[in-house]
């Protein structure tokens, strides 16, 4: 285990003892999970966690967040239990991506049962409209000018990459870059993605580019194309909440003696 690795599981273990929790699932998520970090890109940690059975009945609720570090190293900050169970029931894309993340920093058992019991609550149509927010907010503000970031477009590529994988495949779509490349796209596509990866080796975050016309192109008419599914796309919300809710109660021991 490499350094930072033992300072994140250090400060869960802190998290643990001075919250009086105890944390089921822990990821990095953002750009490190995505597969496309600069050397110099923070660590953003994301855990869900539940407390005693006895919170659960207060009439007084705990907060339902625990942020907990924010510098230019550690982003740390984790979810209760049901509040992530409750957004899993409105298909929250982003926390279906920490279910996902390719980087766990520690899991349980117990959330095995929670990431099963999530998966009949996946909506097209709640990802598709988040990714295609991400990628239309990311060409807004980063995408217009006459240079670019060669990290922006990926802020971009992955979302539009992940709501076309939506549309071929019907589940949720992997979290690495890397990993959604395997989607149909042209060739042409194809060779400048792989020409924008090497290229973004041997330039630095902050560094501005001339834009890459075969890019640029592809994210201006994918953002539209994307918009008139998003629109058409029906609600797929899964409605009936027993499976949550009899693995929350499960979870949390209510009913044990």
């Amino acid at each position: 285990m490499n350094e930072i690795k033992r300072i994140i599981n250090e400060k869960l273990k802190e998290i643990e003892r001075r919250e009086n929790v105890h944390i089921l699932h822990a990821v990095e998520s953002g750009s490190r999970a995505w597969g496309f970090a600069s050397p110099d890109s923070d660590y953003d940690v994301r855990f869900i966690y539940v407390r005693p059975m006895e919170d659960y009945l207060r009439l007084d609720e705990a907060r339902d967040v625990i942020e907990w570090q924010l510098d230019e190293v550690l982003d740390i900050n984790g979810w209760d239990l049901k509040k992530a169970m409750r957004q899993f029931a409105r298909g929250n894309a982003t926390l279906f991506e920490w279910s996902g993340s390719p980087e766990i920093y520690l899991t349980t058992d117990a959330w095995g049962q929670v990431k099963e019991a999530s998966t009949a609550y996946f909506s097209e149509k709640s990802a598709v409209g988040h990714y295609y927010g991400m990628a239309a907010n990311t060409y807004r503000d980063y995408l217009c000018g006459g240079t670019v970031s060669y990290k922006k477009y990926f802020y971009a590529l992955r979302p539009l990459f992940a709501a076309m994988y939506i549309e071929q495949f019907h589940h949720v779509p992997p979290v690495r870059f890397a990993d959604l490349t395997g989607i149909e796209v042209g060739e042409e596509l194809r060779e400048a993605v792989a020409e924008l990866l090497d290229r973004k080796k041997y330039t630095g975050e902050r560094e501005l580019k001339p834009h890459m016309p075969v890019i640029r192109r592809f994210i201006e008419e994918e953002l539209e194309r994307q918009k008139q599914i998003v629109d058409r796309l029906p609600d797929d919300h899964n409605k009936d909440w027993t499976a949550l809710n009899v693995c929350f109660r499960r979870v949390i021991g209510y009913g044990e003696k």
